[in-house]
């Protein structure tokens, strides 16, 4: 029963078709609960870059007070200072993929300190905004554009707006000539900016190949990743990672990009707006269709696509892996293979012909740039 009601009313509240199930371990009778969203809603999911505005808490006040009490006619200045105004830290989340919390709420500001009392009370100090990010997350101030902090390690911790100083009470000006002050100092303003988040994947290896090249299943293949698989171009449409097992106690993270396409850098299919997740990567794959006309130049293709989002990029070490070889007859692949390079590699992830030397070579590629 408890099936029905919700699979009814996730059609109507969405009237589409559905493409994506959850489960919930609170079903009863089934293994699992399973209702659907629409594909739209899962294409939002994934968030890499939002701006938004911090502030800080503002300084408590300092107080003016004197000490009273029966039978001490001259108890002299007291007052308190304000407490400190909390701060907005930025922490890095190893358990965190996305930004899309900050998608619909683009403020956020630190409790105020609060004002010192008499009898030498320090006002209390405000409470700090904590920003759980994930990991690989740039900070940039937005009005310099200077990058403020890259959070690439977890629990890695960042003030991007400082909490405001208490102001001093009357009791810190008294002195000798001074006895009796009747002024304080108001707590300082706290730090505030606007500042953009931008997420880039931490990988090893990152798959960057035309549409349908068969990306998605290279990484389903050789990691436990589930990427969407479908027989229509643009099936990924948001990065994917995957733990790739190169041997025993060994491993690496694979990314797979969604498809690029000649013109991506003037904004043509999904433009270049997930590149920014190669630029970490240490090794770039670039993965060619094997029934693809003419594979050096896809090749080149994808090269320049990169090279012209980011020129540091023509540096980076790579490998160009020809997959789906399993979709032509031998003779026709030995004929392919005769007009290519020596150190292309060839690949099935499906029959996984070609697996060894494709992990070898990535191996190999990691090692070197560790040594």
């Amino acid at each position: 029963m408890l099936f029905w009601q919700v699979r009814q009313r996730s059609s109507y509240l969405f009237r589409m078709r559905p493409t994506l199930y959850f489960t919930s371990p609170y079903a009863t009778g089934n293994p699992c609960l399973t209702f659907t969203v629409p594909g739209r809603i899962l294409t939002e999911m994934f968030i890499d870059y939002v701006e938004i505005e911090v502030t800080a808490g503002d300084g408590g006040h300092g107080c003016v007070a004197f000490h009273t009490e029966k039978f001490i006619p001259k108890g002299g200045p007291d007052g308190g200072d304000g407490g400190r105004g909390g701060s907005v830290i930025a922490l890095a989340d190893a358990n965190l993929r996305t930004l899309l919390d900050f998608r619909y709420r683009r403020k956020y500001k630190a409790e105020n300190g609060q004002p010192g009392g008499g009898g030498l009370k320090t006002g209390k100090s405000g409470q700090d905004t904590i920003l759980r990010l994930p990991v690989g997350t740039l900070v940039t101030d937005l009005s310099s554009g200077k990058t403020l902090f890259d959070l690439d390690k977890p629990d890695t911790r960042f003030v991007i707006a400082k909490g405001g100083k208490g102001g001093h009470g009357n009791a810190y000006y008294k002195s000798p000539t001074n006895q009796a002050p009747r002024k304080a100092q108001d707590g300082l303003l706290g730090e505030s900016r606007k500042v953009a988040l931008e997420l880039k994947l931490l990988a090893d290896v990152g798959l960057v190949g035309l549409p349908n090249a068969g990306k998605s299943t290279i990484l389903s293949s050789f990691s436990q990743a589930r990427p969407k698989i479908a027989d229509y171009p643009f099936t990924t449409l948001t990065p994917n990672l995957g733990i790739v097992k190169l041997r025993d106690y060994k491993s690496c993270v694979m990314a797979d990009i969604p498809g690029l396409i000649e013109g991506a850098s003037e904004g043509k299919g999904l433009g270049h707006q997930f590149l920014r997740h190669i630029q970490r990567t240490a090794i770039i794959v670039y993965v060619v269709d094997v029934n693809e006309t003419d594979i050096a130049k896809t090749r080149e293709i994808l090269h320049k696509e990169l090279v012209e989002f980011d020129r540091q990029l023509a540096q980076r070490p790579s490998l160009v892996v020809v997959t789906k070889i399993d979709t032509v007859d031998e003779s026709d692949l030995k004929g392919i293979c005769k007009g290519l390079p020596e150190s292309y590699i060839y690949l099935s992830a499906v029959t996984r012909r070609g697996a060894d030397d494709f992990l070898e070579a990535i191996e190999r590629e990691l090692d070197q740039q560790k040594a």
